[in-house]
């Protein structure tokens, strides 16, 4: 338990520092609109419920797919293709702009760990 914890722990400082980049946030920003774009494309052109939807449009970017929810317009396939193209690659430079911030919160309190033995 203690072990998730602390891993709990160094996620939000990696979300937080993440959080402190212009980039990031505008990269975050840029997958919320994303996300809820695409949500309300599928509700009116669609006709799904506001939930299907918006699980749609997150298994569709993230690449999980689905074999329940299928776009049945012309409209809604060709969205669809554009939708995965432009959704999965402002994703994956969100996780690699969170990675980063991750991996540097690993170097940062690795320093500091071994600053504090090497003063011992």
């Amino acid at each position: 338990m203690l072990s998730f914890a602390l891993t709990l722990l160094r996620l939000f400082k990696a979300i937080w520092r993440s959080w402190q980049a212009p980039a990031f946030r505008a990269t975050a920003s840029l997958a919320v609109f994303i996300l809820a774009s695409g949500t309300i494309f599928y509700r009116s052109v669609e006709g799904w419920s506001w939930i299907d939807s918006f699980y749609f449009s997150v298994t569709t970017v993230s690449t999980v797919g689905n074999g329940y929810l299928a776009p049945q317009t012309d409209f809604g396939k060709l969205f669809t293709v554009v939708y995965i193209f432009v959704g999965v690659g402002v994703f994956v430079v969100l996780f690699t702009q969170f990675a980063s911030a991750l991996l540097r919160s690993e170097v940062v309190e690795r320093d500091s760990t071994k600053k504090q033995k090497d003063s011992n």
